[in-house]
């Protein structure tokens, strides 16, 4: 088998429900530990550049606070902060396994992380650290998604990771939850995911990535090895693109 990674830079996309305690908030350390120790050991291996991209669902979603009446900005703003939160939890679990980190946000707040600058980002990565892409993209209305699909392309990384909970390992033809005959995907297109309605990303991010050649891997996880798996090139998921 190439000992080389099957992409050499990646940004792996997290929702915050994932990072989340059983109850769906919070954070949950195993779960961060967990993470943390796979990618140490992922990066340390296979010599891959590792971005994250990080939503904020387990402390608030922007959707929730507009459907009870606030102001969808505000309510999105209040989500951009969420993610800054999960993303200090990842520094810190990083650190602790070993593994030197930075966080980088759209939303400025120098006490506690550097601001997103493209350049600084990629300087990071050459020098070994995973950065922790926090604040979305810096504006309302724009989903964790899309900054992920954003953020891959300017940093020139050559696929996104999508990690799903909940023990969903990929995309169905339906909700595997809902529907017992629903099957797997082992690959599908961008445009079929779009054509067929298939909850991967929102659309904005889809057709971001088609346009920009993007694959989205969907996995697991939170079943140990599995994004290492994924970097030598065995097939888990479903590989989108």
């Amino acid at each position: 088998m190439d000992p080389r990674p099957r992409w050499s830079r990646v940004v792996l996309k997290l929702s915050g429900e994932a990072l989340a305690e059983p109850t769906g908030f919070g954070l949950d350390n195993s779960v961060l530990q967990q993470v943390a120790q796979e990618l140490k050991e992922t990066k340390a291996e296979l010599e891959v550049d590792i971005a994250i991209v990080v939503g904020g669902g387990n402390f608030w979603r922007g959707l929730k606070g507009a459907g009870q009446g606030m102001d969808q900005a505000q309510a999105d703003y209040m989500g951009m902060i969420a993610t800054v939160m999960n993303g200090l939890a990842l520094q810190d679990a990083l650190e602790r396994a070993g593994q030197h980190s930075r966080v980088m946000t759209a939303v400025e707040m120098p006490k506690v992380a550097e601001p997103y600058i493209r350049r600084r980002a990629q300087r990071h990565m050459e020098k070994g650290r995973i950065v922790i892409l926090a604040g979305g993209t810096g504006n309302p209305f724009f989903t964790t998604d899309t900054a992920a699909a954003l953020r891959a392309a300017e940093i020139d990384a050559q696929a996104i990771l999508k990690g799903t909970h909940s023990g969903v390992d990929g995309v169905y033809t339906a909700d595997p939850k809902l529907d017992k005959t629903a099957t797997r995907y082992d690959r599908i297109s961008h445009m079929d995911v779009i054509t067929k309605g298939l909850k991967v990303m929102d659309s904005t991010a889809i057709t971001f990535c088609m346009d920009n050649s993007l694959p989205i891997v969907v996995f697991d996880l939170l079943r140990p090895g599995n994004v290492k798996s994924i970097l030598k090139g065995e097939a888990v998921g479903t590989l989108v693109g």
